[in-house]
């Protein structure tokens, strides 16, 4: 096998966010590896050989880490196929809800598991991936890991699993937050007569360069927003409606809260 920056990865699941991550390791130097999707989809480069089933994994294929990218309620199905890969690979999850106990339960108690919640925005390097490492994980193993998740953006570490669902329901689900948000001013837009090619841009322009500001400032979320906020003016009426008691601010606490509960729940 022809060797790179990034040793070899069996990566279990090709959807969005297990191909954004392959395209991001691809990119730092992918040595020949393996992805195993029923759907066989087109291999993304020479460096990646994919199947369609565990069972045809060759047998003398020794992944550095095998990448859990399968839907969480499958978990039991399709993982205890590759617990043979335990003794030398770590395992690094990025199912929402299933816990490192229950993927331990799975794939045998010895087994070294890093659970992470990345993000959509990985698909174009700009994703926040939160890591949490199990307990039989080595130090180079989960700089293995680290490596790994940086190849789509910013990683932090947390020593508290409990943590991962409450960031799966805010950075994990976050886009979809977002992306509702360009909707509704685009919708918005429209009703007070703007063109709707026009209101598009200005919705997802104003959403993507609010995002870059952000991104690129010092200052707290609050200060940008008053800074925006001139006394009376027309941003300070529209505020004064957005931050009723029942509107935005309660309605996101119960969004995340709703949505830490599910990962609670996927666990099960």
């Amino acid at each position: 096998m022809t060797t790179g920056a990034i040793p070899s990865i069996l990566l279990v699941g090709f959807g969005k966010m297990g191909g954004a991550m392959l395209a991001g390791w691809r990119e730092r130097g992918l040595t020949a590896s393996i992805a195993v999707d029923p759907a066989l989809p087109a291999a993304p480069g020479p460096e990646v050989t994919v199947l369609a089933d565990a069972a045809e994994i060759p047998p003398g294929f020794a992944p550095a880490a095998v990448v859990l990218a399968v839907k969480p309620q499958r978990a039991a199905e399709v993982l205890p196929a590759y617990a043979r890969f335990a003794p030398g690979a770590v395992f690094l999850s990025i199912m929402a809800g299933r816990t490192i106990a229950g993927l331990r339960g799975l794939l045998g108690e010895a087994v070294a598991v890093v659970r992470a919640m990345p993000n959509t925005p990985a698909a174009v390097r700009q994703g926040i991936t939160v890591a949490c490492p199990g307990p039989a994980v080595s130090p180079a193993q989960r700089a293995l890991c680290d490596t790994l998740l940086a190849a789509v953006g910013a990683v932090a570490w947390v020593d508290d699993e409990a943590l991962i669902d409450p960031v799966t329901a805010v950075s994990g689900g976050g886009p979809a937050y977002v992306f509702l948000l360009a909707e509704l001013l685009e919708r918005a837009a429209v009703e007070q007569g703007i063109p709707a090619d026009l209101a598009r841009l200005m919705a997802r322009r104003t959403v993507a360069g609010s995002g870059a500001l952000l991104a690129a400032s010092t200052e707290d979320a609050a200060a940008l927003r008053r800074a925006v906020t001139s006394p009376n003016g027309t941003t300070e009426r529209a505020l004064a409606v957005l931050m009723q008691d029942a509107a935005w601010p309660a309605l996101l606490s119960r969004a995340i809260a709703a949505a830490t509960a599910r990962s609670r729940e996927l666990a099960g």
